[in-house]
């Protein structure tokens, strides 16, 4: 005999499954009693699921559009079934850079059977996927380790292959997957650095936690716009390395970590990489800053910089006679 909860679950399950049930079917179904089945659904109302009934001996059981979320509930084959699919969108990247299937997958990997993780992991072990020429590969679970590693607040150890085939170690502090074209990129801290970086997905090789959590950001930068800048996709025509005579927390708030990328120089500076359309535009960007700073590079946006300087000071000199 199946206990209260597990009964309500039960008719919650059926009354899902299809339009309408009789009180009959129900009972049958779920081998009690009409009043019990009665009994339940009142039950049912009282926690907030919305079940309608219509009167008379042909009419039922339906569930509504109610306030209240209903359980998702699947069996062994159900569960599997979902599991690969959600796979499968996350390694191909369908949904683009939606991150929601990634939760999803994350969420139902951790709630699974021990006997349905089990079998998923027999298929991982077994399917191949035939991709196309150029597209990069995901070893199978890499995508969820890496979510969980977002999700988890926790410094990981990230053994990695760069595009050269050699290999490096190193700790960093995850923040977010994000989809661009047909890669995945982990944006993480580099702890070692003290700089954001992105990794592209199909070249982690392990993600260790460290059992550390993670540091608090000065700033966070945005994800989408990070990958975008250090893939070659969208890169600017011109970048310069500034010099600012001041702390990284305070060099943040002047450049943006979704604008430029930091390092320290030192106790109190800091270099910043930004990058501009062309070198009038970087010079225009950085006298709006308004702040002492020193270009180290290239030659022409600091020339840039200096010629709009001299014309705010020819433009703000002394008047003759005067």
């Amino acid at each position: 005999m199946l206990t209260t909860s597990a009964r309500l679950l039960r008719l919650v399950s059926l009354l899902s499954s299809r339009p309408s049930w009789t009180c009959g079917e129900l009972a049958e179904r779920m081998e009690v009693t009409d009043r019990t089945v009665r009994r339940d659904v009142a039950r049912l109302r009282e926690l907030g699921y919305g079940v309608e009934s219509d009167p008379g001996p042909w009419g039922g059981y339906r569930l509504s559009g109610g306030a209240r979320a209903l359980p998702l509930l699947l069996d062994d084959e159900e569960a599997l079934a979902v599991a690969v699919a959600l796979r499968g969108a996350a390694s191909s990247g369908v949904l683009g850079g939606d991150q929601a299937v990634l939760s999803a997958l994350l969420k139902l990997q951790q709630s699974l059977p021990r006997r349905v993780a089990e079998r998923l992991a027999g298929m991982d072990a077994t399917f191949v996927h035939a991709h196309r020429p150029g597209e990069p590969q995901i070893a199978p679970g890499t995508l969820l380790e890496l979510a969980g590693a977002c999700r988890g607040g926790q410094r990981v150890r990230l053994s990695y292959r760069d595009g050269g085939g050699r290999d490096s170690v190193r700790e960093v502090d995850p923040y977010r997957l994000v989809h661009n074209g047909r890669r995945w990129y982990f944006v993480a801290l580099d702890v070692a650095r003290g700089e954001w970086r992105t990794f592209r997905a199909d070249r982690v090789v392990q993600v260790r936690g460290t059992g550390q959590p993670v540091a608090e950001p000065v700033e966070l930068p945005d994800p989408a716009l990070l990958v975008v800048r250090n893939t070659g996709t969208g890169r600017y025509p011109v970048y310069a390395s500034v010099r600012f005579p001041v702390p990284l927390e305070e060099a943040l708030r002047l450049v943006p970590a979704s604008v430029g990328t930091h390092r320290p120089d030192g106790p109190g500076a800091c270099v910043v990489e930004i990058g501009g359309p062309d070198a009038e535009g970087l010079a225009r960007y950085l006298l709006g800053l308004a702040v002492p700073l020193r270009v180290l590079g290239p030659q022409e946006v600091r020339q840039a910089l200096l010629r709009l300087l001299r014309g705010v000071a020819e433009e703000n000199g002394e008047e003759d006679g005067g």
